[in-house]
This record gives structure tokens, sequence and C-alpha cells, in this order.
């Protein structure tokens, strides 16, 4: 099968293709031919050696998101067959033509919906109602503030936010306002040209917001906690800013009795992914389609092109979901 390969770490173009031997069918996967996979920020991490060498978790091959059609299955899968259609999170190996999927792992694509939006759904929904339900226990009637509100997790954070019939707030760049406000935000803020502390203090009478999702790590956080009314919660789920020199007002935290939590899918236990993908489907799986929730798709690239493709993510330049088709 054809899959993207790199022999060492580096800038996008270390990327190629090539052809690398099919994953080898276990008791409980399913085999799927893959007819999408998104990209995801964690690719980008992976080619650059964050994630160390050579083995990246289930698979050699990149990616960490499928949507595709069952070849074969496993003789401890339950629930499917081949030829359904799936779409769900892997270990590794979504940058290929066949990829293995734990059946525990995967969902059935929304009646009418195409691979590459099935493709774009789990890895930033998963992570965004773990956030905002799970984690953050996020309720009808309260606030919240997205950052990021454009991106992958960020614009899925913001949909499921809406759903939930909590007030939004998002951070987000001024071209992509009028879009983040389609998603269900109800205040936009250019995080380029206004201090969004300020903007939360001004539009909640000082009282600031009863969550906030976190992208950008350092460089937000005291702002973070200030923002944050009685008895609010900040859930981190990325440090794109950095780590270094992280202020903590502590009388803040004490005085308003705030909770910080953090949270990253990769590092977590098979079983604790199996449940959080579990969780989802649950609660949302049934609200995907045209009249509900919806990833919002940025670009589509060819397989052989996923170097291009996370290079527009590291720029940067992304409104939404990248795809990269089989």
């Amino acid at each position: 099968m054809k899959a993207i390969t790199f022999d060492q770490f580096g800038a996008a173009d270390v990327l190629k293709i090539n052809e690398v031997p099919e994953p080898v069918l276990r008791p409980t996967d399913l085999l799927v031919r893959t007819h999408a996979a998104g990209v995801n920020r964690a690719d980008l991490t992976h080619r650059r050696g964050g994630y160390g060498w050579p083995d990246f978790g289930d698979s050699t091959v990149m990616g960490l998101e499928i949507a595709g059609e069952v070849v074969a299955i496993g003789l401890e899968v339950q629930g499917y067959s081949v030829g359904d259609r799936v779409m769900g999170i892997v270990g590794g190996g979504a940058y290929a033509e066949v990829a293995r999927i734990d059946y525990r792992m995967a969902m059935p694509i929304p009646d009418g919906m195409d691979y590459i939006h099935a493709a774009a759904i789990t890895e930033v929904f998963v992570t965004a109602h773990e956030a905002l339900i799970h984690l953050g226990k996020l309720q009808p009637g309260e606030s919240v503030l997205v950052h990021a509100g454009a991106g992958g997790v960020g614009g899925a954070a913001v949909q499921l936010a809406h759903a939930v019939g909590a007030t939004v707030f998002a951070t987000a760049q001024s071209s992509a306002h009028d879009l983040v406000r389609k998603m269900g935000a109800n205040h936009v803020i250019d995080y380029e040209k206004e201090d969004f502390a300020e903007a939360v203090a001004t539009r909640t009478e000082n009282r600031g917001v009863n969550l906030i999702l976190d992208f950008i790590g350092a460089p937000y956080f005291e702002r973070n906690v200030n923002s944050l009314d009685f008895g609010g919660r900040l859930v981190q789920i990325g440090i794109m800013g950095g780590i270094e020199n992280a202020k903590i007002p502590l009388d803040r935290l004490l005085y308003r009795h705030l909770q910080i939590m953090g949270t990253v899918m990769k590092s977590r236990s098979q079983e604790v992914k199996h449940a959080m993908s579990r969780r989802f489907k649950e609660r949302w799986l049934s609200q995907f389609g045209k009249d509900g929730l919806n990833p919002i798709i940025d670009s589509v690239y060819p397989l052989a092109e996923a170097g291009a493709a996370q290079k527009r993510m590291e720029d940067g330049l992304n409104v939404g979901k990248i795809v990269l088709t089989t």
C-alpha cells in the first residue's frame, strides 16, 4: 500500500510517499480502506521528533484520524462487518491507504456524510467533548471562553458549547469572525487587537466566565485565571505558546475557588481512550448531519501532498480541519 514515510525528523518536506506493508490484523481490529485522514497538530510534533523514533504508538506511519470502509475484521470484533463505513481515532497509521483501528475506537459514519467530513470529526470533537463536558462540566446557561475558536478543536468546542446551551465567547483572528459566529459563538474576540481578559470583563460586568478551554499555555495563563468567575474551571488542552514564565495569581485561585485541569489524549491509556470515544459517541453522534453538528473543512489535499497540508497548518493558515484523501 502507499503511505507517507520519512527517514529523518525535520521540516514538512521530509515527508514522502512510498510503498509499505499493510498493517497486520489483530483480534480486536478493523482493517479499513482509508478514504480520508484528518491532519492534526500532533502530526507536526511527530514529524519534528516529539514522540521519538522509530515507534510512534501503534504504527510507524503517522496520522491519528481516519474515515473509510471496513475490509476485514478481527476475531474478537463486535458490532461491525466488512463493508461498513467507519471513522475514528487510531494509534498511528492514518496517512496510508489501509489502516487498522481498534473497533472500540471506531464509530459508524452518519448517514449522508462523505468521507472527507467524517475524517474531520473524531479527533477534534472527542477532545472538545472531553474538555467541555466530561472535565469542564459545562451546563446550560453557563458561559465558556474557547481560545482558537476557528481551529479544529476550538471550532468543535464552539459548536458543542452552543448545543449545550451555553453563552460562548471565542478568540479568533478577524478574518474568521463570521465563521465562528456561524458555528455558535455569541461573542468573538479579535486576539490580535483586543486583550481577551479585558473583553471578557467588559462583556460579563467583571464577573468572568464559568469555563475556559485553552490551547496557548504560558502567555495566556494568568489572564485565563483572572477571567474566571467564582467556581470557574480552566481546562488546558495545549501549550502552543510555550510553558515558560507562566504566572498564576494564587489569591484569585484561592478566593474564587477555581479549578485548573489538563488533558492530552495521546498519552492516555487505551482503556481511557475507549471511554472517551464512547462518551462522545453516545452523547453526540446522532446530532451530526445537514442541520446539526458538522466539522468545518479548511482544505483537502491528496495523500502525496501531506507535506504541503502540514505546512499550511504549521503556518497558521487553516480555519477548520485539513484533510488528506487517498
